[in-house]
């Protein structure tokens, strides 16, 4: 399922001359103003499930007027070749690329209102809400196309739309590109705050922790955003960098939530705003340990390419982060660089945690000793 949602993906690995633009534009939108991201966030979200009802709408037509054969147990379990463990793992980690949108709120809970209770209501909400419109989706597309036509076709919305809807075909192409639109800059939007936050523990260059002085928005997180989206346009095969993306995507949630009962049994007198029942995280972990094992026995090439890609990191963060007593020529480099950032994209660094505003100036705080302010007029 997740492999005919991710059409995001798909343009841009499929036709990158007609989609490589849109990544530049919406982080000149992001950079300008982080109102008119969220506002074109929940249009073309809109647009989405709009286009998604459509679809679901003609395929409750469709089963009312008999055109269900290919969803008789009958077919629908008529294998043409018999899944191993392995098999049902992958499917299981490609299918969860569909519904990786709730880790992504996390990435902004400073800027949401009242998180405390937000974010939850936002996950409950969200995900019965993707894995009803996803399920009943896929059963509209099985009224009117058969697995093999399912399998070949480059955009499934597409070819549903041509067979059933007539002259009203052009509404899915459109579709599909507001899809695409909405899921880059939900990635930029997002993205974008993990790499602020992570320069501000320290773990990534300083310059990536600064926000533009007037706008507020994280203009040079931003551009590496935009940059290791162009480097994703180089990889040619959606199935296998869907397989990348959510092998590494869940090795990180399977440790964090181990990190999570470490600091339970550790540390139980934390304070913690938001609290689950223990066997949350205790059965998602033997769900991951599931997927994860089967996967790798399944595709063993995809997902230890994926484990190396992670592995890549460790030498750069000792480099650093971990490493303190640096040579003074590598501080005057970094220093260099930083202030030519700054210079750049007219950045700063944020005071506390100020509120977005549209035209209201950022109230710049100190910067550590080892950076030369930026002096603005």
């Amino acid at each position: 399922m997740a492999h005919r949602e991710g059409i995001g993906l798909r343009c841009l690995l499929t036709h990158p001359p007609s989609c490589s633009s849109s990544p530049v534009l919406l982080t000149w939108v992001n950079s300008l103003s982080v109102r008119w991201a969220t506002r074109i966030q929940d249009v073309f979200t809109g647009g989405k499930l709009l286009a998604l009802s459509l679809i679901i709408g003609v395929g409750f037509v469709q089963i009312f007027q008999g055109h269900f054969e290919e969803l008789r147990p009958s077919n629908a379990f008529d294998f043409w070749m018999t899944p191993s463990v392995g098999h049902l793992a992958l499917a299981f980690l490609q299918g969860s690329f569909a519904f990786s949108g709730w880790n992504f709120l996390n990435y902004v809970t400073e800027e949401l209102v009242d998180p405390r209770k937000n974010l939850p209501r936002a996950i409950f909400i969200s995900i019965p809400l993707v894995t009803f419109v996803y399920t009943f989706t896929n059963v509209a597309y099985f009224t009117a196309m058969s697995p093999q036509e399912l399998l070949a076709s480059n955009a499934v919305a597409v070819t549903f739309g041509e067979k059933l809807l007539g002259y009203f075909s052009w509404v899915m192409p459109v579709s599909v590109a507001l899809s695409t639109f909405g899921g880059i800059n939900g990635y930029l939007f997002t993205s974008s705050r993990l790499c602020f936050s992570g320069a501000r523990e320290g773990h990534l260059p300083s310059l990536l922790a600064m926000i533009h002085v007037r706008r507020c928005t994280p203009i040079p997180a931003l551009l590496v955003c935009c940059g290791a989206t162009a480097v994703i346009m180089l990889v040619g095969d959606t199935y296998t960098l869907i397989n990348y993306v959510s092998f590494i995507n869940y090795l990180c949630y399977g440790v964090t939530i181990l990190g999570l009962l470490v600091l339970r049994w550790r540390r139980p007198a934390l304070h913690r705003p938001i609290k689950v029942n223990l066997l949350v995280p205790v059965a998602y972990l033997v769900f991951w340990a599931f997927l994860l094992v089967f996967s790798f026995i399944s595709e063993p090439m995809v997902c230890g390419v994926g484990v190396i890609i992670i592995l890549t990191g460790v030498p750069v963060f000792f480099l650093g982060a971990f490493w303190r007593s640096k040579p003074k020529c590598v501080h005057r480099l970094t220093e260099s660089v930083t202030r030519w950032g700054q210079e750049l994209c007219f950045v700063v660094y944020p005071q506390g945690s100020p509120e977005e505003e549209e035209n209201g100036p950022c109230q710049p705080s100190p910067l550590p000793a080892t950076d030369k302010p930026l002096k603005t007029q």
